[in-house]
């Protein structure tokens, strides 16, 4: 059990947080970069309430997928052939038929036991707290290192894993830091990204090292990278494992590159879906994945298995390395289609998000604390289906408005 005093802001600060963070989102919103209400004009194009139009340069859906007419046939069909949105049941209870065959069907296309959830959050919400317990280590509670920049929909969950286990926060990818908690404890799981959402990823040669000598647990979430890189679209971290056994769990997004809805995990037995889907709490609560994501779910899958999906993912390669060609950033060579363009202070990540709304292009700006202090940037993605001039377009603009900036101050 974990001993460690019962004192306020272990593991967060959010009247901290908000006191440094709030006057840049009130900056981002009244400058009209957020808490935006859009209509799809089309592929990669939208228009917000105050009637502008934008490309698209902050999606997540890298491929593609969520305006593929597949996907949106295949929803519309689940839906007509089921004749009902869900069974309001909590799934250990009783579930749609059409589920269980998605769910062996995202398990023969990634090769592992494969659960589906309302989305990743709800996923870590459940599972994290069980493998805090040693449910998942033969009943003996690891030691939780979660890398300081882990998602923040694992991140939260450190204050209930505390509550079962010792757990400490490690430098980001610091592998010596992870090595020396192993050699120190005889049961150690890890929680970090695959890919991360502000760039990078994971050291997956030396965790897998880790592993191998001294039994880490790991916990990966790949939502970032499933389907938009590796063969079939399973990301980076499932195939560097050739079979996925106790000690590995494996959460994707499958709202992202995948083009549907919801969360999915890859579990190396029966046993741990079952105890997943008994004791998961919110991982497993009334609702599930209704019958429009199911559909649009499946049709994914049958995408995936075919050519036109190995054509989109090498498009997206193309589109990254046209970008690396153009500007260069931290995450340069990277196969993720996540690209910071450092600004330093918020308010010019603000500023430069702002003007190029003007011009037709939305973007994130990243402050605190999604980003460290004085590490804000322009967060861009980019997508299979952005034609080459339009990318080429974007960067010389941002470039512009960059070098005008740094002439002003």
């Amino acid at each position: 059990m974990n001993h460690q005093p019962n004192t306020p802001n272990l593991f967060t600060n959010y009247r901290k947080v908000i006191a440094r963070a709030d006057h840049d989102w009130e900056t981002a919103e009244s400058g009209k970069i957020a808490a935006l209400n859009v209509e799809i004009k089309g592929p990669n194009h939208l228009q917000d309430q105050h009637g502008r139009h934008f490309h698209h340069f902050c999606t997540t859906s890298y491929l593609g997928l969520d305006h593929h007419p597949a996907l949106l046939e295949g929803a519309i069909a689940a839906l007509r052939e089921t004749g009902t949105l869900r069974v309001a049941n909590s799934k250990n209870r009783c579930k749609l038929a059409i589920l269980d065959q998605y769910e062996n069907e995202l398990s023969e296309l990634f090769g592992a036991v494969c659960l589906s959830t309302l989305s990743c959050s709800a996923a870590s919400a459940g599972i994290l707290p069980l493998l805090a317990s040693g449910v998942f280590t033969q009943n003996r509670p690891p030691v939780m290192v979660f890398d300081r920049l882990a998602h923040y929909s694992m991140n939260h969950l450190k204050a209930n894993c505390a509550d079962e286990t010792q757990v400490l926060t490690g430098p980001h990818n610091d592998m010596d830091f992870l090595e020396s908690v192993c050699q120190r404890h005889t049961s150690v799981a890890y929680i970090a990204d695959g890919a991360y959402s502000m760039g990078g990823v994971a050291n997956l040669d030396s965790l897998l090292y880790l592993k191998e000598r001294y039994g880490l647990f790991l916990y990966l979430d790949d939502s970032h990278a499933l389907s938009a890189v590796g063969s079939n679209g399973a990301g980076l971290v499932r195939p560097r494992i050739s079979a996925l056994e106790d000690d590995c769990l494996i959460v994707a997004s499958l709202a992202k590159s995948f083009g549907a809805s919801g969360g999915l995990v890859m579990l190396g037995n029966q046993r741990q879906k079952t105890l997943i889907q008994r004791y998961g709490g919110p991982s497993n609560w009334s609702q599930s994945l209704n019958c429009a994501a199911i559909g649009a779910g499946r049709a994914s899958i049958r995408l995936h298995r075919s050519a036109e999906f190995r054509v989109l993912q090498g498009q997206l390669q193309a589109n990254i390395r046209l970008f690396d060609s153009l500007i260069g950033t931290e995450q340069h060579s990277s196969p993720m289609a996540i690209r910071l363009i450092n600004c330093g202070k918020a308010a010019l990540a603000n500023r430069i998000a702002m003007e190029l709304a003007d011009q037709g292009f939305f973007t994130s700006a990243v402050f605190f604390p999604v980003v460290a202090q004085g590490k804000a940037a322009i967060r861009i993605t980019l997508r299979a289906d952005m034609p080459p001039a339009l990318i080429q377009h974007f960067c010389e603009l941002i470039t512009e408005l960059l070098l005008t900036h740094s002439r002003n101050h």
